[in-house]
């Protein structure tokens, strides 16, 4: 099958840690390929996968800065992000996919489709807001080609499916295989996050300082003045170190070097790599009781759930997470967070949604199915 995978375009994608949508697209693209898929991801400027074609298509994510997402009500997508989108799904539509998958969480990734009657399977990598609700409607009302959704996790499908009807659950799973499991660690707790109020990233160090724990911070940079503020605020406490982005292998290493890794959001996290990749390295996981965090952690087993902005239940329970089996995490992961399966499941959708109405052939697309109907799966 010929598949185009168009990735968010706000950042490059790569080797290093940039985020959840990235992960899952990379881990997606590269697995894809290997089964023999004939896979072109479209991305911003200085995106490299290895192993995967990358479209030449010239998107400068500079440009884009004023799109970045941010707690709070929704900004609409700038004509800078409009006029990207018309570039990268121009390209597309001349290239004889046999199926579109979106990864891209700006509004115009969905309104620019349907502008121009691509068939274009969406996967939302961020919570429900109105105005992406409404970009979905809007889109189809306005064209005959298909516009299908997916969520990442059962619980990001049930706060989607209050406002958009859904395809499919295409519950995201990690590279297990590759990542080391270390059956010890040192005293010490992880972080890796973009530096944005959402993350919790504050919350996650104040525990860990409050419990005694020394902190490794792995921060992409996101919010300039979130992460200045976090910066100072720790500045003088030697047991908060704040480290460069790593490549995911050498995070996955540093997250199985440490006794515990903390994913206290504030928001409904749709899905939660972080906490499913220190688990298969065999790292307990202390992380808020937020959305897919509440599928990803085994409370009580791999990890401890708590409420959000909760700081002194999280030092408790990170006071207590000794007590937890690092093959019990490894465990889960191995069967809840399988990348073969979650590939199964994409290529099974993907078979369902593909055929001759939907294949992109130059700018021919036929009709629409009835995917506007029915729920979540």
């Amino acid at each position: 099958m010929r598949i185009a995978l168009i990735a968010p375009l706000v950042t490059p994608i790569g080797a290093l840690h940039l985020g959840g949508a990235q992960a899952v697209l990379a881990d997606v693209a590269g697995a894809l390929s290997r089964r023999g898929h004939d896979v072109v991801v479209y991305a911003a400027r200085g995106s490299r996968l290895d192993g995967v074609t990358m479209a030449g298509v010239d998107v400068d994510p500079t440009l884009l800065e004023g799109d970045l997402f941010h707690p709070g009500p929704a900004q609409p997508a700038s004509p800078a992000m409009a006029a990207a989108y018309r570039r990268v799904y121009g390209a597309v539509r001349d290239g004889g996919f046999d199926l579109v998958h979106n990864h891209g969480f700006d509004t115009p990734a969905v309104t620019v489709a349907a502008e121009m009657d691509l068939p274009v399977l969406h996967t939302l990598h961020l919570p429900p807001t109105p105005l992406f609700a409404d970009a979905i409607a809007q889109a189809r009302r306005s064209t005959t080609a298909a516009v299908w959704c997916a969520a990442v996790s059962h619980a990001h499908a049930t706060s989607w499916a209050e406002c958009v009807s859904l395809d499919a659950v295409l519950r995201n799973g990690v590279p297990v295989n590759e990542i080391s499991f270390q059956p010890h660690a040192a005293r010490a707790a992880v972080i890796a996050a973009r530096f944005s109020a959402e993350k919790g990233v504050d919350d996650g160090i104040a525990a860990a300082r409050l419990a005694g724990w020394p902190v490794d911070v792995y921060g992409t940079p996101y919010d300039a003045a979130y992460e200045q503020a976090i910066r100072q605020r720790w500045a003088n406490d030697t047991e908060v170190r704040f480290h460069a982005p790593l490549r995911r292998t050498d995070l996955w290493d540093a997250l199985g070097a440490a006794g515990a890794a903390l994913c206290l959001s504030r928001w409904e996290e749709p899905f939660g790599m972080t906490a499913a990749e220190a688990q298969a390295a065999g790292t307990p996981v202390l992380a808020a009781r937020v959305g897919g965090l509440s599928e990803v952690v085994d409370d009580g087993a791999t990890g401890y759930l708590v409420a959000p902005a909760d700081v002194d239940s999280a030092a408790a329970a990170l006071g207590r997470i000794d007590a937890l089996s690092r093959q019990a995490c490894r465990l889960h992961a191995e069967r809840s967070f399988s990348l073969d399966a979650s590939i199964d499941a994409h290529e099974a959708l993907y078979a369902r949604l593909a055929g001759p109405r939907h294949r992109v052939h130059g700018a021919t697309v036929e009709s629409r199915s009835s995917s506007a109907g029915g729920g979540a799966t």
